[in-house]
């Protein structure tokens, strides 16, 4: 396996936002690009990579298979600079990642020993509402909801998608109408659920990937939010439900 990418913030991005979640997983290569699929340790939440073979210089993979450690990969790929070319290529049970531009550096990743996990499938989750919001204005109702408790609830209502969180002592909302320039889609039937704030603040830094978010959810049910700049790189994550008493 060889991969040649210029494009360094593609990848450090997308993998930065990973490694918040998940510290192992099974990197793939074939002929349609690189992909990722695990979930955290506490089966909260699951991630799917995807980067298309186009997207590289030079990219050629014939179904591989590569465990490695997440932390340790991401702490690599933040040391390229700007203007550096990344090549990754499978060497002696190791990835190495050669970064190349006033000069050429090296470093190797030893592939680990871990078991494919058993994940649901996330293209066979059916959801019953699905919002398309730009990534800055997610991310504002994400941290506002933070400064006033843990949860935050995803409603819509007719043509308008609202966030609300609730403290102890104090609330936030924001809510977004059809005609407002935040709110690019709306679809589906009316629905309410929960989330947990820790685990989206995570996901939001791949907001820096797109700038349009696209969530999609159901009563009660898990949530799936992406980010996708078309034919460039995909992230998508699930996760689950706070299911508890509404206030």
């Amino acid at each position: 396996m060889k991969a040649t990418l210029s494009k360094v913030d593609l990848l450090r991005d997308s993998f930065s936002t990973i490694g918040e979640l998940i510290d192992e997983g099974i990197l793939k290569a074939d002929k349609n690009g690189l992909s990722l699929t695990a979930a955290d340790r506490a089966m909260v939440a699951v991630v799917q990579f995807r980067m298309p073979a186009n997207v590289f210089e030079e990219f050629k993979a014939d179904n591989i298979v590569m465990p490695i450690n997440i932390t340790n990969f991401v702490s690599i790929i933040k040391r390229a600079k700007p203007d550096d070319k990344i090549t990754l290529e499978l060497k002696d049970n190791k990835l190495e990642v050669i970064m190349k531009s006033d000069s050429t550096r090296k470093f190797t990743v030893p592939l680990i020993d871990i078991q494919e996990e058993e994940l649901p499938s996330i293209d066979k989750l059916e959801f019953k509402t699905k919002v398309r919001v730009k990534s800055d204005v997610l991310k504002n109702g994400i941290d506002d909801a933070e400064v006033v408790s843990d949860s935050v609830v995803f409603e819509t209502k007719k043509d308008t998608f609202m966030m609300k969180a609730v403290g102890d002592t104090s609330s936030t909302e924001l809510v977004l109408n059809k005609d407002d320039p935040g709110l690019i889609e709306i679809q589906g039937s009316e629905s309410r659920a929960r989330y947990p704030l820790d685990y989206l603040k995570k996901m939001i830094k791949a907001a820096k990937l797109s700038e349009e978010a696209t969530i999609m959810w159901s009563k009660d049910y898990p949530m799936k939010l992406s980010f996708k700049d078309v034919d460039k790189v995909e992230v998508n994550f699930i996760l689950a439900p706070r299911v508890q008493e509404e206030e």
